[in-house]
């Protein structure tokens, strides 16, 4: 590790750590219904949105109600994004031309990605979508999945903290305040100072440049500033160009690098301490910090360590560490040189412990430890800070079953924030935390077993299989990472070549990408209502406190022990037997 890189990482925990009781302490307040600095603008706009769709602000709703509010919601954002893509050939603002739209299953896949925050992508952003698309489609769905899941996560803390009732708020005041308040302003703000690092925002067409062959290169521009500044706080991470952050225009310096990673962990973080203030117990919040923070940066030290020297196959083909390392810092095979191994590895591993999925290199060229740990990121749930939102109740799902376990051994009723666990808490607890890994290996199962689903596989070996496991379990967890030789295909229909059949990729994936976001939220919410309606108990000698470090070092076993269980065969045959291997495997 060099000076340079702890520097970073120190940097970025500083700042972090900094920003999070401000941020958080904000959004508590909004989500309250206090005054803010922004209300004196912001509430006669929210009060006239409210009268617009006939919303009463002051009518709370149960858990089914704000559930049916929220699916309702996501439905016709899902439905006006699909009805964007597959129109695109009328679309105003195309000074490309593009004028066709992609086929129907890939625009199904991509209306599934951004409707449920996972931004998995299947097409090149600058070579397929116009600018309207971009902007009318792409962002405003990053906006509305965001909010979405901020909407849920102040819900159900809202169910933790009440006594002896149901109701978790408005679901709509909810989705409007994250907009509002937290999330266009601080877009806003992000999108000038990207702009300030070279960052382009246009509607100009794109360039063409010659270079010194005379041949004609053709330079992709448009309005990028905006679209990343939300692409990276809303956990969305769907990038404006192909290769997302790797690209220049996405990300030019060292500087606008630093800014991204901050973005994709900054509201998830703040959501610890929305939490512990929401509760009135700030230590609980920062007990989840703790949590989240430790396990964060366990997985970057050992990420940035597996790419600091060459991968076994490197040193077996005669790249010895002196030429890998030497001058480049490390394994920078699929790396930018203006980022090295460690701004790589520290984007890297804020993208998949976040659940923002944005990347600034290629995770399929890391070392299969390196990999190995983006993978183990997302399968502890995406509870490491995580999505905006769905982070923190990833985070309670597994509180409440650690609590349960802990009470198991030491023989006590289990208790939470004063409320007792009883078995129907447990049930919705555990539907919520197993649903997604029961979704990814079915699903992975099918992939690799099925003609059709090995059609996606640009390889075979461990490296096939591990770009099989990281796609689907990038889907479910609604992340958007992905190994790159993993497509959605499109098999030609037998006896007319000139027609396409449909990718089962395509589908697969935003089926699993749709159930992977909207089931766990459904269970997290029906266990709000249900803890909502409880009494809070005083504290006694067999309680189980819960913002200690015991608990804190108990948590983190947990989680790990949680997410090395359910998917430890998966990472020994993929990313591991890769790390122990000396030759290329392809």
């Amino acid at each position: 590790m060099t000076v340079t890189g702890a520097i970073q990482i120190l940097a970025l925990v500083g700042v972090l750590t900094a920003l999070t009781p401000l941020v958080g302490g904000y959004m508590a307040r909004v989500y309250q219904g206090e005054h803010v600095a922004l209300s004196a603008l912001l509430a006669p706009v929210e009060r006239i949105v409210y009268r617009l769709f006939r919303v009463d602000g002051s009518e709370e709703q149960g858990w089914k109600e704000y559930a049916r509010a929220l699916l309702l919601f996501s439905a016709a954002g899902w439905l006006m994004l699909y009805l964007v893509l597959r129109t695109q050939g009328i679309h105003p603002l195309d000074p490309q031309g593009f004028g066709h739209s992609g086929p129907w299953d890939l625009s199904f896949n991509t209306a599934s990605s951004f409707v449920s925050n996972t931004s998995w992508q299947y097409y090149g952003g600058e070579t397929t979508l116009s600018d309207f698309s971009q902007m009318a489609g792409i962002t405003v769905a990053s906006f509305t999945s965001c909010a979405t899941g901020m909407a849920v996560a102040a819900a159900v803390i809202r169910g933790l903290s009440r006594r002896g009732t149901g109701r978790l708020g408005n679901f709509w005041v909810d989705l409007t305040r994250s907009l509002f308040y937290v999330l266009v302003p601080v877009a806003v703000l992000a999108s000038i100072l990207l702009v300030a690092t070279g960052v382009p925002q246009t509607l100009e067409h794109y360039l063409t440049a010659h270079g010194p062959t005379g041949l004609a290169r053709t330079i992709a521009i448009g309005p990028v500033a905006s679209q990343e500044a939300i692409k990276l706080m809303s956990g969305d991470g769907g990038g404006f160009f192909n290769t997302n952050s790797a690209h220049p225009f996405e990300n030019p310096t060292a500087i606008s690098n630093f800014v991204e990673i901050l973005l994709m962990l900054l509201i998830p973080a703040a959501f610890t301490a929305t939490f512990g203030r929401m509760i009135g117990r700030r230590r609980q919040g920062w007990a989840l910090y703790a949590v989240m923070m430790v396990m964060f940066l366990a997985g970057t030290a050992v990420m940035y360590a597996a790419e600091a020297h060459g991968t076994p196959a490197q040193h077996a083909a005669g790249l010895h560490t002196a030429v890998i390392s030497g001058s480049t810092g490390g394994n920078m095979e699929g790396k930018e040189q203006r980022f090295g191994a460690a701004g790589s590895a520290l984007f890297v591993s804020a993208g998949t412990a976040s659940g923002d999925g944005a990347v600034n290199s290629g995770v399929e060229s890391y070392s299969g430890l390196g990999a190995g740990v983006a993978m183990a990121n997302m399968m502890t749930g995406e509870v490491i800070f995580g999505g905006p939102g769905s982070g923190l109740y990833g985070m309670l799902l597994l509180v409440v079953l650690a609590v349960f376990i802990a009470g198991l051994m030491v023989g006590r009723t289990p208790e939470y924030l004063g409320k007792q666990i009883q078995a129907h808490e447990i049930k919705l607890a555990s539907i919520g935390a197993l649903f997604v890994p029961l979704l990814v290996l079915t699903f992975v199962a099918i992939a690799i077993a099925t003609p059709t689903g090995r059609q996606s596989m640009s390889t075979h070996g461990p490296q096939g299989f591990a770009e099989s496991v990281y796609a689907y379990l990038s889907q479910a967890q609604n992340n958007g990472s992905a190994f790159a030789g993993y497509s959605g295909f499109i098999q030609p229909v037998a006896g007319n070549v000139g027609a396409h059949g449909i990718a089962f990729a395509d589908l697969a994936g935003g089926w699993v990408m749709i159930l992977g976001r909207f089931v766990p939220i459904l269970a997290v919410l029906a266990l709000a209502g249900s803890l909502g309606s409880r009494r809070i108990a005083p504290p006694g000698l067999g309680t189980l406190r819960t913002d200690t470090p015991t608990f804190v070092i108990l948590l983190i076993g947990f989680v790990a022990v949680f997410a090395v269980l359910t998917f430890l065969t998966a990472l020994v045959l993929a990313p591991f037997a890769q790390a122990l291997s000396s030759h290329v495997l392809a």
